[in-house]
């Protein structure tokens, strides 16, 4: 899995309705997630689907779940524990966590809505492997979760190699282009845009 693609890039490529809102953030970090999404509904308040997903998600995914909940912790320490000794890149997570330090402590990556103390109920059956509304985005399983400091973004199954493909392109491009190229290119392009709207310095 390639992790070096960074999530602006790939958010200049896919437009703001691929990424997810700014209220999904890395609880600890600087971290970095990449990964197939293993999709999880959690009734609001109830962290039983979650709790399933952690022994049924292949190694390598990203649990992504949708709750609607920020009163009620999604997942702790241990279930994020066991989560990584069985393999799960990391959460993503349309609600809250609690027990940050052992996470943090143990490095595994969580993007969440924040951090409660409070655990979510056991009792209400959602689903698992359907498509869920996390931060926005509409993730369906599969869809390929890239997270970093500057925020996640899905890139859909079905556009992901090429995708993939115009992102390292678009990076290669970059890395090749000097400081003062770039300045060059940009101030031209700043003055073309005022002069188009009309604005004279004048």
């Amino acid at each position: 899995m390639d992790t070096s693609l960074p999530s602006t890039t790939l958010a200049d490529l896919l437009g703001v309705e691929q990424v997810m809102d700014l209220g999904v953030r890395a609880l600890w970090g600087p971290v970095a997630l990449t990964g197939p999404a293993y999709t999880v509904q959690c009734p609001p308040g109830d962290n039983l689907m979650l709790h399933a997903a952690i022994y049924r998600a292949a190694p390598g995914s990203v649990i992504v779940a949708e709750s609607g909940d920020t009163t009620y912790a999604l997942a702790g320490g241990n279930v994020c524990a066991v989560a990584q000794r069985n393999g799960v890149a990391g959460l993503v997570l349309d609600g809250v966590i609690r027990d940050i330090g052992e996470v943090r402590d143990a490095t595994f990556p969580v993007f969440a809505r924040g951090v409660v103390p409070i655990p979510g109920t056991k009792k209400q059956v959602g689903a698992l492997q359907v498509p869920v509304r996390c931060g926005g985005v509409l993730v369906n399983p599969g869809d390929l979760v890239v997270a970093d400091e500057d925020g996640v973004v899905v890139v859909p199954a079905d556009r992901r190699e090429q995708v993939l493909a115009d992102a390292r392109a678009k990076l290669a491009k970059e890395a090749a282009q000097s400081l003062d190229e770039w300045e060059a290119d940009h101030r031209s392009r700043i003055g073309r845009a005022l002069r188009d709207q009309g604005f004279s310095e004048a």
